[in-house]
């Protein structure tokens, strides 16, 4: 099997859970963080992961929301990026911590970083935003989604 053809339609097949987590990642889209910054987040966690119709998806999202093709192209490299803002910067931090669990430390001290900018509500939304989309990379990449030839919302 090519990794180019999808092993099958899980959307279809398990069409509730597929619009429950749907629902999640809309309702983290409108919730305290923004679209932009939710959208920054599940690109950055599909790059971790690997997931190429994520990142596709995503960065077609942010691409039709006006941000820059230059930034987008700098998320992974956000460390050295002047692009991000430092709710921007702990977010993607988070993220990688987050996503790399169990080989990383959520600790107080990186929560005590990521509070300094968040409030407590944005720090569960953001938690449910890195969920959402490690489970959307884990499906995708596991079925081989393959990217659509026209972006998706197009």
């Amino acid at each position: 099997m090519s990794p180019h053809t999808a092993r099958l339609p899980y959307h279809q097949l398990s069409s509730k859970a597929f619009m429950g987590l749907v629902n999640v990642s809309e309702t983290i889209k409108k919730g305290t963080l923004g679209a932009r910054l939710a959208e920054l987040v599940f690109l950055r966690v599909s790059q971790i992961n690997g997931c190429a119709y994520c990142m596709d998806m995503h960065w077609n999202f942010l691409i039709k929301d006006g941000v820059e093709p230059r930034h987008l192209n700098a998320v992974a490299g956000w460390r050295e990026a002047p692009f991000f803002n430092d709710r921007e910067r702990a977010a993607f931090r988070w993220a990688e911590i987050l996503t790399a669990t169990p080989h990383s430390d959520a600790s107080d001290e990186e929560f005590a970083k990521l509070k300094a900018v968040f409030t407590d509500a944005e720090i569960s939304d953001l938690g449910f935003a890195i969920a959402v989309m490690n489970a959307w990379n884990l499906l995708n990449a596991g079925m081989r989604s393959p990217i659509p030839a026209q972006p998706v919302g197009v």
